[in-house]
């Protein structure tokens, strides 16, 4: 082989190994040590507090006060909640980390991690890569487990991102601050629409990561940015968050994955769905219950153009799923579509976690021609399957 030859395969075998390098750096999951797992330099039990550019909590960088916490631990009379595993970092006052991402630019990325508040009331939390950032409120305990899981979405404007979290330093207490753990990244794909449906992911199996021992689900903040959402397609135009479940935890009605509709009219999700002026569409869902002891009654209020329609949770037998259907007109090449809870629903076993009623397969389909029989044929198979599963019951 000459040397040519030789120089060749080399830099082709460099560029093969390099693009292993980069594929790896965005694969989704876990960050580098997102779950605060690996030990610093002389352990856990000689490592509890970072200072500013502090280098020594693997993975991360630190500035501020960056505490790292035991799963037990106790400040005062509280104990601090780690929410995954042994370990978990908390932020004081204006603290933050840090850690950079490769990415595909252009793309866009959901964050999912675990966060949990202390002592202050008004804790908060901002999230960033670059200029995009978003602020996520703590105040409100969705679960009795002290903590929850939170997403948000981001578009990659180069090839790398510095991925940070701060606390905004919101509270006069230096000791009280959020705790973090769980950090993870996906890619998100924004699925096409189909020959019929003009709604964009409205089976919402495309979403965050999710981790598999994870119970309590996603939860997902107010976005109001229609173009990067942790939920491709959909919007979160709310006061309060809405659940992304599984369900390897939740009953799901279709496939793996489902919102639960959180927080009454506080929890809205909704979309913007290409129609044609003087049109009429039918906006066709599953009504469900996530199987997780939800006190009833449990119904949504549904949008589609400028109708409106209450749906009432009530299926027949053991059945868990029921159809609805929304008839419209549409009056723009534009129509929103949205749901809410009606009632401020909890849980039965501890009458403290917020839940509420399940949406999922959320189509939009036009009445006219071949496309109108589909969907009504889909709705009416919807009711037969209901019918047939509350008689086998």
């Amino acid at each position: 082989m000459g040397e040519s030859s030789t120089r060749s395969t080399l830099c082709f075998l460099s560029l093969l190994l390099l693009s292993q390098f980069v594929s790896a750096a965005v694969e989704d999951g876990l960050l580098n040590n997102g779950d605060f797992e690996t030990a610093p330099a002389g352990g856990f039990a000689n490592a509890v507090a970072f200072g500013d550019g502090n280098k020594s909590l693997p993975g991360w960088t630190t500035n501020g006060t960056v505490e790292l916490i035991s799963s037990g631990q106790k400040q005062g009379g509280m104990i601090l909640i780690v929410p995954q595993g042994e370990h978990a970092v908390r932020l004081g006052n204006d603290a933050e980390i840090a850690q950079v991402v490769e990415l595909e630019k252009g793309s866009e990325y959901a964050v999912t991690f675990s966060a949990a508040r202390t002592c202050a009331q008004l804790e908060s939390l901002n999230v960033s890569v670059g200029s995009a950032s978003q602020s996520v409120d703590l105040q409100t305990l969705y679960s009795v487990e002290g903590w929850d899981a939170y997403s948000w979405a981001f578009q990659a404007a180069e090839e790398e991102g510095r991925l940070a979290f701060k606390n905004p330093g919101m509270e006069d207490d230096p000791t009280c601050g959020p705790v973090i753990d769980n950090i993870a990244v996906k890619k998100l794909f924004t699925p096409d629409r189909s020959k019929d449906n003009v709604a964009i992911n409205g089976d919402f199996e495309e979403g965050p990561w999710m981790f598999p021992n994870a119970t309590l689900g996603v939860l997902l903040p107010t976005n109001l940015n229609e173009e990067t959402s942790s939920l491709p397609g959909w919007i979160i135009e709310s006061n309060r968050a809405v659940r992304y479940i599984d369900s390897d935890h939740y009953t799901v009605p279709q496939g793996k994955r489902a919102i639960e509709l959180l927080s009454g009219k506080e929890g809205i999700i909704s979309q913007m769905v290409e129609t044609t002026p003087q049109k009429q569409y039918s906006l066709t869902f599953t009504l469900g219950s996530a199987g997780d002891s939800c006190q009833p009654p449990m119904a949504v209020t549904a949008f589609a153009g400028d109708q409106t329609q209450n749906f009432h949770y009530s299926p027949t037998g053991n059945a868990t799923r029921q159809a609805g259907n929304l008839t419209f007109m549409a009056r723009a090449e534009r129509s929103r579509i949205a749901f809410y809870s009606i009632y401020y629903n909890t849980r039965s076993d501890d009458r403290s976690s917020l839940c509420g009623p399940v949406v999922d397969e959320v189509n939009v389909w036009g009445l006219s021609g071949s496309t109108g029989l589909k969907a009504r044929g889909a709705l009416f198979l919807g009711l037969v399957l209901a019918v047939v599963a509350s008689l086998v019951a």
